[in-house]
């Protein structure tokens, strides 16, 4: 924008004092000019339907935005009540989308499963939001179109102040009585309010040919007019040293903001000395070039960075495709697989915004590949019960035959026929969760059960098994001084797994020390493997707090690992909550019962060790989100 100076003033009979009281009065400054009129020319009432909306928008909305509280009627017609009581100056387009989005969201997934009866309701819905939407939107028109008015007004009444500046700067004869006046003029000029963008320009310039041609024909004497010169000068410096800073500062988004809030202030400064117009003003448009390359410029690396993110997830699409979901025949291929979509997501998180319409098809692609995969996983799973319920009756079965067995005093053929049954089970494959104990736990019973009864019929081993009672009661002691070893968690776990090599090792205990001496066994272990975890949980615990603090930038990212986190906290509550209803059901009567009751309640107790964790890392979390908000 090319702006002028100018001309000196010529010598008068205007008093000093009436001359430096108009050139040092400070200008009003207007506000920036709003889009109220393109919302008003654009805008147009719409109605809520499929043939409205954009579903991949809607998708990549909700894909974009942090998780919020599941949709319904209800809290949407609340939404676009509350869109409608606000003041129509704070009504903004980009909400009345976004509830019409989410609206068709939820209106095209409750078409369908909704009942004959439900019908009625959800209509109603639908015309209740429309002609809320519909009001929220006449509002901000009716609004828009004011602004208009008032903008047409403000420009009527500055194009008439111009034209009276024309005529006082005609009138070189009365400057003693016209001088007051334009000062006046121009300070109701700069208090009048913002006209059409597409005329500010225009009538600024205006405004400023007639002061420049107000300022020329009048005879002011020279030292008043120096003064006003001199000011206006040193006013315009400092915003020429701003603009020059401005150009080399980091922060461009905010530098191009600034000038344009410097141009404002530079068209509301007089005039400067004829001779220094072009140097100063030469000065300020280099300034406000070098801005508004290095703007133009941050938006083009910006458009080439979403090239490389739009590659990047092109990529992910692909990979997530090219899984081949038929070869997945077991648990455990299916949990690999799992295992490596949920890592494509985390990727897809963690990679950039491509452009707006690139980033909706690619997310609409890789969201459906993830949809996909999913539903064959879970018909996988819904196929496999039969196979699972097949399993139970053969292990049930072998458990039958066991028991029949229990009592017999046919040692080595029972041996034999008993170890067959053992190999056999173990060919079998699994079995419904809730059954695996208590099958287990009987066919385990009758085995043991016979096992024993041979151990005390052949008590010519009684030697042999109290030396290795011996030994295993050493390898207990050991156990208990690793509780004193001040190196690293890896090498006691070294010394631990070296000392249970050699538990193994050793060989059969009297049969009536053999679960007190494995109790003990297992105590010294665990206190050796909590303790040294005590420690690896405060490490690990440390380290998670520092990656929550990398994150708090990023509050996408926060989310989605309290999600994750959440997850496998409500998973482990529910085997905690398994565990300790199977422990209900158990009984301790016997020595292998409560060697079973015992075990359950160390598997109990880490779980909630891992759940007092989980929650540790949730509120760490929660605290990361916090911060962010505020």
């Amino acid at each position: 924008m090319e702006l002028r100076e100018t001309s000196p003033l010529s010598d008068a009979e205007v008093t000093k004092d009436q001359l430096s009281a108009a050139d040092t009065a400070t200008p009003t400054t207007e506000a920036s000019t709003a889009d109220a009129a393109a919302d008003a020319r654009t805008e147009t009432i719409e109605t809520v339907g499929p043939d409205h909306e954009d579903p991949e928008a809607a998708a990549e909305l909700e894909m974009t935005s942090p998780r919020r509280p599941e949709l319904t009627y209800d809290s949407l017609l609340d939404a676009a009540r509350e869109l409608l009581a606000k003041d129509a100056s704070e009504i903004t387009n980009d909400e009345l989308r976004r509830l019409r989005q989410q609206f068709f969201s939820l209106h095209n997934a409750a078409a369908e499963t909704v009942s004959a009866e439900d019908s009625v309701a959800r209509n109603a819905a639908e015309i209740t939001f429309n002609d809320l939407i519909n009001a929220a939107r006449e509002k901000k028109n009716a609004w828009s179109a004011d602004q208009l008015a008032v903008k047409a007004a403000n420009l009527e009444r500055k194009n008439a102040i111009i034209e009276e500046i024309i005529a006082l700067a005609e009138d070189t004869d009365n400057v003693n009585r016209t001088f007051p006046r334009y000062r006046e003029l121009q300070d109701e000029f700069n208090a009048i309010g913002e006209v059409d963008q597409t005329e500010e320009t225009g009538v600024w310039k205006r405004f400023q040919e007639a002061r420049e041609r107000f300022s020329d024909n009048l005879k002011i004497n020279k030292e008043l007019r120096d003064y006003d010169f001199k000011k206006n000068l040193d006013t315009k410096q400092e915003l020429l040293g701003e603009a020059k800073t401005l150009a080399a500062g980091e922060d461009v988004i905010a530098a191009y903001r600034r000038l344009q809030e410097l141009h404002n202030k530079w068209r509301q400064i007089g005039p400067v000395a004829k001779e220094l117009r072009d140097e100063i003003w030469n000065g300020f448009r280099e300034a406000s070039v070098e801005i508004n390359k290095r703007y133009q410029a941050y938006f083009e690396a910006r458009k080439a960075e979403e090239a490389v993110h739009e590659a990047a997830k092109e990529a992910l699409c692909v990979q997530i495709e090219s899984l081949d979901t038929s070869a997945l025949k077991t648990y455990a291929a299916w949990d690999e697989a799992t295992a490596t979509v949920l890592a494509l997501q985390k990727s897809w998180g963690e990679t950039g915004q491509a452009s707006p319409k690139a980033n909706r098809r690619l997310f609409g692609r890789f969201r459906s590949a993830c949809d996909e995969f999913f539903r064959t996983k879970a018909e996988y799973y819904r196929n496999s019960r039969e196979e699972l319920s097949r399993n139970l009756a053969r292990k049930t079965e072998l458990a039958e035959r066991a028991e029949a067995m229990s009592q017999s005093s046919e040692w080595r053929s029972t041996t034999e026929a008993l170890a067959a049954l053992q190999k056999e089970w173990r060919t079998i494959g699994p079995v419904p969760k809730k059954q695996s104990d208590a099958v287990w736990k009987r066919f385990s019973g009758a085995c043991d059960a016979f096992f024993a009864r041979k151990k005390e019929a052949t008590s010519g081993v009684r030697n042999e098994e109290s030396a290795n009672l011996k030994a295993k009661r050493e390898i207990i002691g050991q156990l208990s001084a690793l509780l004193s070893f001040e190196g690293s968690r890896d090498e006691a776990f070294a010394r631990l797994r070296g000392l249970q090599a050699g538990w193994q090792e050793i060989g059969h205990v009297p049969f009536r020390e053999k679960d007190k001496v494995y109790e003990a066994y297992r105590e010294a272990c665990d206190a050796v493997r909590d303790k040294f975890n005590l420690q690896e949980s405060r490490r690990r615990m440390n380290n998670f707090r520092e990656i929550i603090s990398r994150l708090e930038g990023d509050e996408n990212k926060l989310y989605r690992e309290r999600e994750h986190t959440l997850r496998i906290l409500e998973a482990r509550r529910n085997d905690l909550r398994t565990y300790e209803n199977n422990l209900g059901f158990l009984s301790s009567k016997s020595k292998s019962g409560e060697s079973l009751v015992r075990d359950l309640q160390r598997r109990i107790e880490r779980l909630k060790a891992d759940i007092a964790d989980l929650e540790q890392k949730i509120a760490v979390i929660d605290a990361g989100i916090a911060s962010k908000e505020q």
